[in-house]
């Protein structure tokens, strides 16, 4: 089991903090197994804060156990495919019960299945209203989710929503689970960046359009700002020669030139991530270096080194010192996609858009580098990083 986190979390053990979390979700899956209605376990934390270890040890522990009837869904086609790996890993894992949810749920209504325990990675990306397009004819996935299992283990990050037709917040979260018995686990321990507090907290002001601030140099956390996109690729290009697992990162928003859709920025241009069937996730693919990461193959990975270009849809005010989220730069139009039930305000869909990038930045778990798009941010950001 240590092989496989540290092949996928870069981590050599389960800290003390976790094995005592999971000891708490032990008592409360045995509890849920033996009362109605279906019980909801809710692992929640930031980026980086151990989740997905957890619930991967929760994994191992409960689907190799023939007594119990269980699945993991989970709904990022690259995080599907990592996990189905560990699966393939793991001594008595049936690999074929690891599912994306659409299938899972249909299957399961269609031959009236029921499961004693279905854990959920990345619950924040279930979808909240239907989707015909993408063959699901529910209204909520928690819910179908609820009445296919006694116990429900959900993983959330509402730090992590990002789309109108997946979103989620806690006043929601808590009105699909109704009067189902339900525990939140809360996890605020940071594993996946050898940052300070105080650097990951600068991060999260970045995107919270905060103030900016010099970066604090307090960790072995290494942090630089660049005038070019092209010397950043330098860099990150030498990390993944030392250490692997390097990449360069972008949120959306570069125009088209000339018919192309790339990343272009000075003497930057390369191509974005591309959705390939092929086994090995993105993240992992050597070929993956020649193209610019996205939320879509990065969600749910850990990298060594990232390099962070901020998009078009990122600028600054000089009043407030601040960095700006324009949604009207933001081209990815998924974000804005229109829902019968709820409408979304224009602060609603900053909060998508900066989510994507607060994700991104903290996919490094040893250093990030970092340049913008918008001129007078790049320069704001160069500035402060010089005072340091």
């Amino acid at each position: 089991m240590n092989e496989i986190l540290k092949a996928q979390f870069f981590v050599d053990d389960l800290s003390a903090d976790q094995k005592h979390m999971i000891t708490k979700i032990n008592d409360y899956i045995a509890q849920g197994l033996t009362r109605k209605p279906s019980s909801v376990a809710i692992i929640e934390g930031a980026a980086g804060t151990g989740k997905s270890v957890v619930l991967i040890e929760l994994v191992r522990q409960y689907m190799t156990d023939p007594q119990y009837r269980t699945a993991l869904v989970v709904n990022h086609p690259e995080l599907y495919k990592a996990y189905r790996d560990m699966g393939k890993a793991i001594p008595h894992l049936n690999v074929q019960s690891i599912r994306r949810p659409t299938a899972l749920i249909n299957d399961a209504q269609k031959h009236d299945k029921q499961y004693d325990i279905i854990f959920v990675d990345e619950a924040h990306l279930l979808y909240s209203k239907s989707e015909p397009y993408a063959h699901y004819r529910g209204q909520n996935q928690l819910t179908d989710l609820m009445n296919l299992a006694k116990v429900v283990v959900v993983v959330y990050d509402f730090d992590q929503v990002f789309q109108s037709k997946m979103y989620w917040d806690k006043d929601l979260l808590m009105k699909t689970i109704g009067q189902h018995p339900h525990q939140l686990f809360s996890m605020n321990f940071q594993y996946r960046m050898v940052a300070s507090n105080e650097q990951v907290a600068w991060m999260d002001d970045l995107t919270a359009q905060k103030p900016l601030r010099p970066f604090p140099t307090n960790s072995k956390f290494e942090f630089k700002v660049y005038d070019k996109a092209g010397d950043l690729f330098e860099t990150i290009k030498r990390r993944n020669k030392e250490y692997g697992m390097s990449r360069v990162v972008a949120t959306s928003g570069f125009p088209r030139i000339d018919g192309r859709h790339n990343v272009e920025m000075d003497t930057f241009n390369l191509p974005w991530d591309e959705w390939d069937p092929q086994r090995t996730p993105w993240a992992k693919r050597e070929g993956s270096i020649t193209q610019v990461g996205t939320i879509y193959t990065l969600q749910g990975f850990d990298l060594n080194y990232v390099g962070m270009i901020i998009g078009p849809s990122f600028g600054y005010d000089a009043k407030t010192d601040s960095m700006t989220v324009i949604p009207e730069k933001y081209s990815h139009k998924e974000v804005f996609k229109k829902r019968k039930d709820r409408k979304f305000t224009r602060a609603e869909y900053q909060a998508f858009i900066a989510n994507v990038l607060n994700v991104l930045i903290k996919r490094g778990k040893y250093g990030l580098y970092l340049t913008a798009y918008d001129d007078a941010l790049r320069q704001r950001l160069l500035e402060l990083a010089q005072q340091n």
